[in-house]
């Protein structure tokens, strides 16, 4: 293949969805025209992003064109697919730049200049066009059909899910109880400024998915197939590290060799009969070496032909490698996720087994260890049964402590419906906070992620006159009082959330020493 090689996609997708993020921020804020004027860079970076995207397209297209040239029966029904997705994605792209245009004259005039957009505050052209002359239902028909044809060419999920999110048509909880459609939730209302710029983003979805399609059926075509001119012999080993006592495997074949006649194998000056390519021996030192030969093959011509070959591969001595995938050590009536594996060693050749507490296996190289004693070591034990035989690979002791206090915190969505934890430290809804039941607890600090119960907690209120004012809940959920004094509560008011009795996965209830603080705005 050619130059053309697949980028990661996650730090651009990353830019583009902050970008859409703030875009949706500020519209949901009174914003000046100077504010407005910031859209403009946003849609000079979508352009740059989009163009990026078709040169990388164009030079695919170009890709295909120079292989139907050479081998068009090889190439054309790729080629076909490949020219299906270049039209549909140009007839996608072309509305949305269309509607841009459209809007913008509804704002400036039959003169106006998608480039210079003078009256980028003005709240009633994208209404006009996409609402009251129906182009924005157009747009969303346009978007499904685009959605569902060009998914079908992903077979990739995380691809597929990418795709889907870019090209959404689904709008929010809020908009589905105002009774809202597509259209209505994207530009009612909208700012040009803000409408072009969420169509440029589409342009921009467009083009990055019609390039994924595009790197995934150039995949399935060697676009470099040229004629065999070269042979080169090759040892293909299974491992270059063998622990000691095991068997070196190893695949010696030549590359493109004639399928009507087999090349001629010698080790050591000694002509060498091998089954299906296998090549093997016992290693009974540790330390490195190197074994060579050559091959022959007659040609077409009878010409004898003669490649040399070499290859490293280093013994060590028997070892296993045990570690915890969260930390240095074990939590006690917990299931602690471990990974084990030994060089050399295939996964299901190797038995580990623990003291102290239990250890299940969940798949390949993956264990769960649940220690039972808070203080004392827990060792894990592994063992190769490699070839037939059982050797002990190693003993791995490991420190057993109490799983740390939860943090508390008040769950609830966002307007994106996107789960929160809000952990105090900042303003909180009184609206939200007259909606939610109660709080939940858990260990969430980036490595552990482990819910607890709550079983009971205290607010804490304060009167005009400082009084500490405690209620008390006998379970994870605000009492009728406590949602009363709620409703009574001002902005700025705020209140503390105490004593937090939460049971966690270990089986022990604890007391949470932190309180959490909510500050009402």
């Amino acid at each position: 293949m050619s130059g053309i090689k697949k980028k990661k996609i996650s730090p651009r997708q990353k830019m583009i969805n902050l970008m859409y993020l703030v875009l949706m921020v500020m519209l949901a804020l009174n914003v000046s025209t100077d504010v407005l004027n910031g859209f403009s860079i946003v849609e000079k970076s979508l352009n740059r992003t989009t163009q990026n995207s078709s040169r990388e397209n164009t030079n695919i297209y170009s890709e295909f064109e120079s292989q139907m040239k050479q081998n068009p029966d090889k190439v054309r029904s790729w080629n076909e697919k490949a020219q299906y997705v270049r039209q549909m994605s140009d007839s996608l792209f072309d509305l949305a730049d269309k509607l841009k245009r459209e809007i913008v004259r509804e704002a400036d005039g039959k003169n106006g200049d998608i480039e210079n957009i003078r009256n980028k505050e003005n709240l009633e052209a994208a209404t006009q066009v996409m609402l009251t002359d129906g182009r924005g239902k157009t747009l969303y028909d346009a978007i499904v059909s685009y959605r569902s044809r060009i998914l079908q060419f992903i077979e990739d999920p995380e691809q597929k899910e990418i795709i889907q999110s870019n090209l959404t048509t689904e709008v929010s909880q809020k908009d589905k109880l105002t009774g809202r459609n597509w259209q209505q939730a994207m530009f009612e209302s909208m700012p040009v400024a803000a409408a072009t710029t969420l169509l440029t983003k589409l342009q921009s979805d467009v083009r990055y998915a019609e390039g994924e399609v595009l790197h995934a059926l150039i995949k399935n075509i060697d676009v470099k197939d040229v004629r065999v001119n070269e042979l080169n012999a090759y040892v293909i080993p299974n491992a270059q590290t063998i622990v000691q006592g095991d068997r070196f495997s190893a695949r010696i074949i030549m590359a493109a060799v004639d399928t009507t006649q087999q090349p001629r194998i010698y080790i050591g000056g000694k002509e060498v009969s091998l089954k299906n390519g296998l090549y093997e021996f016992n290693c009974g030192n540790t330390g490195d070496f190197n074994f060579a030969g050559y091959m022959e093959m007659t040609d077409r011509s009878g010409e004898t032909l003669r490649r040399n070959f070499s290859q490293k591969y280093t013994v060590v001595a028997p070892s296993a490698t045990v570690s915890a995938d969260l930390m240095n050590v074990l939590y006690a009536g917990y299931d602690n996720p471990m990974s084990v594996s030994v060089p050399g060693v295939a996964n299901q050749n190797i038995v580990a087994t623990m003291s102290g507490g239990n250890l299940t296996s969940t798949g390949p190289g993956k264990y769960v260890a649940r220690p039972t004693k808070i203080g004392e070591d827990a060792v894990i034990t592994i063992t190769s049964k490699a070839y037939g035989g059982s050797q002990k690979m190693g003993e791995f002791k490991f420190r057993v402590r109490r799983l740390p206090d939860p943090t508390a915190y008040i769950a609830y969505n966002d307007a994106e419906g996107n789960p929160v934890h809000y952990v105090g430290g900042r303003g909180f809804s009184k609206s939200i906070l007259l909606s939610v039941d109660g709080i939940g607890a858990a260990i969430d600090d980036g490595l552990l992620n482990i819910p607890f119960q709550v079983t009971g907690f205290e607010t804490v209120f304060f009167d005009n006159m400082g009084n500490a004012i405690p209620e008390v809940s006998t379970s994870d959920k605000f009492t009728e009082r406590q949602k009363s004094i709620f409703s009574r509560l001002s902005r700025g008011k705020r209140f503390y959330i105490s004593r937090v009795q939460a049971t966690g996965p270990d089986g022990t209830t604890r007391t949470l020493p932190q309180s959490l603080e909510v500050i009402v705005n």
